[in-house]
């Protein structure tokens, strides 16, 4: 294919037709597969990527910024071509596409005939297709904002006089995420601290960090406002994106964050309760100086932390490196990886890591889960830091397979944990936690059936939903299960695997207004008078409220009485709700505003852990006539 290397008429009428979209294949945000007929009219960019891939996920935010500025004359289409054997699930990359916050039509090329088709040899690769189906261009790798915008602007510019572009916009349906609103949205990573007995949560998607008290399931503290952003300062006011690894520096008291989206390390400083940035610019970057500022270099999608002899090691999934950051000399450096994407052991700068994902350590030993090349290495500080594989092959050799040394196959793993000796290891893609001894390189499956699936038990009976990060402390492993939005709890000893419940839940809960579940969009006439309002509460099937949660409804009005049947007051505050509960109001002749605040625990039938929330906020107008209108409304507060 013709690769882009400027502007004309000729580049732009193109050469050859596009290739067709095959039948029979799976899509997502849309609601009917498409044909190129169908984007007749329209400039269409097809981005090849598969969600493991830390260089696609690079390439969102042009993606979203092109989707912004064209979005009449552009579509932009998803082609997943999955490089492992989970991600050709199609609601695997349904969960990649909320997380990822990915609105445009994706299809699931699961046996790469798209990809064939096209000629593509690496992710990402953007195709560029005219409005009349011909090929434009193809172009591979990162920083393609520039090239694209010109191209696309200057495709608008051609077509238009053509009279071959089509302005209308092109609707589709939006992935919509589950009905079940979590209290915690893609958990990536968990670290747990034996001095303070603190287990500290990466609630990614959320923007924010949780600290629960282990003895007692309860938030202690949440930093991160929620909302996504790289601002410091208090717990309230300061905003994280899409954070992941944690390290707790116990001497210091504080907490060291990859804040893998802003491409900075933060610090949460417990004595000032303050967010503070120790790292980076807040723009994708590289090494500039072999002993640089930390805040004057650039960082690359630092995905996870330790700490070991003062120095903080930083898993650089976007760079393919490990970082460390000198806490006493505030100076940050290159310590291994050359940059290239491969598995290569042996001196540290001239190792080959592939998007390192996890990292810890033993004390002398740094371990971390190379995820790319599905393997677990280490690098030992002893000797200089020479890094060596312990189990894992290569870039497209994986699978599920325990055993010894070579013959071992992990799938993507995300999370290690060093502890008393051994490692535990997130085998993400597996859907298991594996236990790996790294001196006999033995690996053993220890909890997980491989199934995708959200059930405690017993060691393999229970199931995960790939998850992305493990800690572990008092002879437990704590588990981030990122696509089940929970945290679980393995106990080493009895071999159980639960689902943390937090004992204040409501400090998780957001009070969102969603203004697509406001019950009554137009103002509506009831009778003045005494009415009667009804409140159902609809859960989903197979729900039910949670009695151990603080769950209530507030009603209230600057004009209107309202009176409870079991209580007079100007405010009514249903605490411990049922699935139905009637008010009376008393109205007079005009107009008022019912204001209803809500907030619901509530957990399936068959969960013994995991809690849900239904909030709501909005308010109801009136026009209240004498003999006219409505005797009685009814209000459904829908999870």
């Amino acid at each position: 294919m013709k690769k882009i290397i400027k502007t004309d008429h000729i580049l732009l009428d193109g050469l050859l037709t596009a290739p067709e979209f095959p039948d029979g294949m799976d899509w997502l945000n849309t609601r009917k597969p498409l044909k190129m007929k169908d984007l007749k009219g329209k400039i269409v960019l097809l981005d090849f990527w598969t969600y493991c891939c830390i260089n696609c996920m690079h390439i969102i935010p042009d993606l979203k910024r092109l989707e912004k500025e064209y979005p009449d004359e552009l579509v932009v289409i998803g082609v997943h071509s999955a490089k492992f054997l989970t991600e050709k699930g199609t609601e695997n990359i349904r969960n990649a596409a909320l997380r990822y916050k990915i609105n445009h039509p994706i299809v699931n090329d699961r046996d790469m005939e798209i990809w064939s088709a096209y000629g593509v040899r690496a992710w990402p690769t953007l195709v560029l297709v005219n409005p009349l189906g011909k090929l434009i261009g193809s172009v591979s790798g990162e920083g393609i904002y520039d090239l694209f915008a010109k191209l696309i602007s200057d495709g608008i510019a051609h077509f238009n006089k053509k009279g071959s572009l089509d302005s209308k916009p092109f609707k589709f349906a939006e992935e919509k995420a589950s009905s079940l609103l979590p209290l915690l949205s893609f958990p990536g990573k968990v670290f747990a601290d034996e001095t303070t007995h603190m287990l500290f949560i990466s609630d990614s998607n959320n923007n924010r960090i949780v600290g629960m008290d282990t003895e007692d399931n309860s938030i202690k503290f949440i930093a991160g406002s929620g909302e996504s952003g790289s601002r410091d300062g208090g717990f309230e006011y300061a905003r994280f994106y899409h954070p992941q690894g944690l390290v707790y520096d116990s001497q210091n008291k504080a907490l060291y964050v990859a804040d893998t989206d802003n491409h900075l390390i933060r610090k949460i400083d417990f004595q000032s309760r303050k967010v503070i940035t120790v790292a980076g610019t807040g723009r994708q970057g590289g090494l500039a100086d072999p002993a640089a500022d930390p805040l004057e270099t650039g960082l690359n999608s630092p995905w996870d932390v330790t700490i070991l002899g003062g120095e903080l090691y930083i898993a650089m999934a976007g760079s393919h490196q490990i970082w460390k950051l000198n806490l006493a000399k505030n100076k940050i450096s290159l310590f291994a990886g050359s940059g290239r994407e491969a598995l290569m052991d042996g001196n540290p700068l001239r190792s080959a890591l592939a998007q390192p994902s996890g990292i810890t350590t033993d004390g002398e030993i740094l371990y971390f889960a190379d995820s790319e090349t599905s393997s677990i290495r280490l690098a030992d500080i002893r000797f200089g830091g020479e890094v060596k594989t312990i189990v894992g092959q290569d870039l497209f050799i994986f699978g599920d397979h325990d055993g010894i040394g070579d013959s071992v196959r992990l799938q993507h793993p995300l999370g290690v944990a060093s502890y008393r000796k051994n490692l535990y290891v997130a085998d993400t893609y597996n859907n298991k936690i594996k236990i790996i001894d790294p001196v006999k390189r033995t690996t053993d499956t220890l909890f997980g059936s491989g199934a995708v699936g959200f059930k405690d038990g017993k060691k393999v009976q229970a199931e995960l939903n790939e998850p992305g990060g493990v800690t572990a402390a008092f002879g437990k492993l704590y588990i981030a299960d990122t696509n089940n939005h929970s945290i679980r709890i393995c106990d080493l000893e009895t071999g159980e695997v639960s689902t943390i419940v937090f004992s204040n839940p409501e400090k998780l809960a957001f009070m969102r207004l969603k203004p697509e579940k406001i019950r009554i969009e137009e103002q509506r006439t009831i009778q003045a008078g005494k009415s009667k309002m009804i409140i159902n509460i609809v859960l989903p099937l197979d729900c039910k409220i949670n009695p151990e949660a603080p769950s209530s409804i507030k009603i209230s009005s600057k004009d209107a009485k309202i009176i409870s049947f079991d209580q007079k007051n100007p405010d009514i505050l249903i605490k411990h709700p049922g699935l139905k509960h009637e008010v009376e109001i008393q109205l007079s002749e005009g107009r008022t505003q019912l204001k209803i605040e809500a907030m619901i625990f509530y957990c399936p039938e068959n969960s013994r852990g995991n809690c849900f929330v239904l909030s709501d906020n909005f308010s109801i107008p009136f026009k209240i006539k004498k003999n006219s209108g409505e005797t009685g409304i009814a209000i459904n507060l829908e999870a």
